[in-house]
């Protein structure tokens, strides 16, 4: 399946964080914003924030100040 242009900007966003394992606040909000920014989350995005809400809820990545 071929990725949105913003789920694809998204992806790359959330796999810098995953690479890192930790994301700043600030890192998140771009995610959210990213996300929200064409007032549609469709379901690639809505995988993506999923996955990366489970590696947070899991400790795989952790969310700095």
């Amino acid at each position: 399946m071929m990725l949105s242009n913003d789920a694809n900007k998204l992806r790359q966003i959330i796999e810098k964080a995953i690479e890192d394992h930790k994301i700043s606040r600030t890192e998140y909000e771009r995610i959210i914003h990213q996300a929200v920014d064409d007032e549609h989350i469709d379901r690639q995005e809505w995988a993506l924030l999923r996955e990366l809400q489970k590696m947070i809820a899991d400790k795989s990545i952790t969310v700095t100040p």
